[in-house]
C-alpha cells in the first residue's frame, strides 16, 4: 500500500499495536488471587497492595544509571506490602509478586491477527518502524513477547537513545535509519504528549492519534492531523491523504497550465 509522498510509517507499541493496559490488568488480577490463595491476605489487603503498586508504576521515574528496572519494580511491591500491612520488609514476597506480574503481563501481550495482516499489507509499499519509549530491558521483552520484529524494517527503543519521544532527535534518528525525510513519514500512536507532539516537533508529514474511546476532548492539544479509534482504520487515513495529495497536484497542474498560456 503506497501513498504519494509517504515513504514510511512509525508505530508506537504500547496501547497502539498491543493492549498493554489490558495485559497489565490481567497480571494484577493474577497477583491478587495469589496473595489471597497462597499467602492468606484478605481481598481488601490484596487489592490495596495492587492498587498501591499501580499508582507507583504511574508515577515511576526510572534512572537506569542508578538502579535496574527489576530492582526498582520489586521495591514498588515491597513498599506497597509494607504500607498496607506494616511489619517487616518482605523482599522475597515482593520479588515473587513482581515476577508473577511481569510474566503474566508478557504472556498476554499479543499482536492480534488483524494487526499482523495490516502490517504485512502496509509493508508491501511502505517502510515500517516501531518507535517505543521506555526502559530498554522492559521494552525489548515486550517486543520479544509479542513477536513483532518480522513486521518492521527497524525497531527503536527510547531507553537506548539519548532522548525519547517527543524529542525531535529520536524521530530524525528513525528517518536516518530508513533513509527517508521527516516530511515523508507518518507517526501513529495513542499518546498526544509523546507520539503526536513528537511527530509535530520533528516535522513529520502527518500524525495519527489512536483514541480508542473516541470521546475527544473539546480543547485537544496538541492537535493531530488525523484521529482513529482502531489501528485498523489507518489504511482509510492513508487513502484520504492520497486523495488530498492528488487533488493538490491536480490543482497545481491546472495552475501551471494556465500560467503557460
Amino acid at each position: 500500500m503506497g501513498v504519494h509522498g509517504v515513504k514510511a510509517v512509525f508505530f508506537d507499541l504500547d496501547n497502539t499495536l498491543v493492549d498493554t493496559a489490558a495485559a497489565g490488568r490481567r497480571a494484577i488480577e493474577e497477583v491478587m488471587s495469589a496473595l489471597q490463595a497462597k499467602h492468606r491476605y484478605s481481598e481488601r489487603e490484596a487489592r490495596a497492595i495492587c492498587d498501591r503498586v499501580q499508582a507507583k508504576l504511574l508515577r515511576e521515574c526510572h534512572d537506569p544509571a542508578r538502579m535496574c528496572i527489576t530492582d526498582l519494580r520489586i521495591s514498588h511491591w515491597e513498599e506497597a506490602i509494607q504500607e498496607t500491612t506494616g511489619g517487616e520488609v518482605n523482599r522475597e514476597l515482593a520479588a515473587e509478586c513482581y515476577f508473577q506480574w511481569k510474566r503474566t503481563r508478557l504472556q498476554h501481550l499479543t499482536l492480534d491477527e488483524d494487526t499482523r495482516a495490516l502490517l504485512t499489507e502496509l509493508r508491501k509499499g511502505l517502510r515500517l518502524l516501531l518507535l517505543t519509549n521506555g526502559d530498554k530491558q522492559t521494552q525489548r521483552e515486550k517486543i520479544e513477547a509479542c513477536a513483532c520484529q518480522p513486521y518492521f524494517d527497524a525497531i527503536v527503543v527510547g531507553g537506548e537513545q539519548k532522548e525519547e519521544k517527543p524529542a525531535p532527535s529520536i524521530f530524525h534518528y528513525c528517518c536516518d535509519l530508513l533513509g527517508v525525510q521527516p516530511a515523508e513519514c507518518v507517526m501513529v500512536g495513542d499518546s498526544l504528549d509523546t507520539d503526536i507532539q513528537g511527530g509535530l516537533n520533528a516535522g513529520l508529514k502527518a500524525t495519527v492519534w489512536l483514541n480508542k474511546t473516541m470521546a475527544t476532548p473539546e480543547d485537544i492539544s496538541p492537535v493531530p492531523h488525523y484521529i482513529i479509534s482502531s489501528v485498523l482504520d489507518l489504511p482509510a487515513v492513508l487513502q484520504k491523504m492520497e486523495h488530498k495529495t492528488n487533488a493538490k497536484l491536480g490543482t497545481e497542474h491546472v495552475a501551471g497550465s494556465n500560467d503557460a498560456h
